[in-house]
């Protein structure tokens, strides 16, 4: 298994995930033939904007040439404090393993590969949303749970 980040030649197998993890986790969506080229479009303009920006982190672990699990991270910047020096904070998202390859230790590969970069980076720190379903995967990764953030929905 190779840990590393996406290129472009990756693009078309992370689009596929990304409508897997969305029809896994939505079973009652029904996707028309335009619709999943409009998402098809969209995932690969962001994809490519991503993989060419210096915000945007996509790890993933793959072994003979497919994609197993992908960890996505964008860097936030911080306005900066007097005193001390500014780093950015990492916001993990589209966290995925593949069905056949979950439990089998990827996932916390991928994961704890994620954090010594972060460390070594002296990024300080990262956050990520999980579901109530992966709460333990990231407990057992080092992750503290804590109370979910405020939030505003304009109207």
């Amino acid at each position: 298994m190779i840990i590393r980040l996406a290129d472009s030649k990756d693009i078309n197998q992370l689009i596929q995930m990304r409508l897997d993890f969305t029809l896994e986790s939505n079973q009652n969506i029904v996707f028309s033939e335009s619709d999943f080229i409009s998402f098809k479009l969209e995932c690969e303009n962001f994809l490519e904007k991503a993989l060419n920006s210096e915000n945007w982190f996509i790890w993933i672990a793959e072994e003979n040439s497919n994609i197993l699990s992908h960890i996505y991270i964008e860097l936030i910047q911080k306005v900066p404090r007097p005193g001390r020096k500014t780093h950015p904070f990492a916001f993990m998202t589209n966290v995925y393993t593949v069905k056949d390859f979950r439990n089998k230790g990827i996932g916390s590969k991928l994961i704890t590969t994620i954090n010594k970069w972060v460390e070594s980076e002296k990024y300080e720190f990262i956050i990520v949303w999980s579901s109530d379903d992966s709460i333990e995967y990231y407990k057992r990764n080092g992750y503290m749970h804590c109370k979910e953030p405020m939030e505003f929905f304009p109207t």
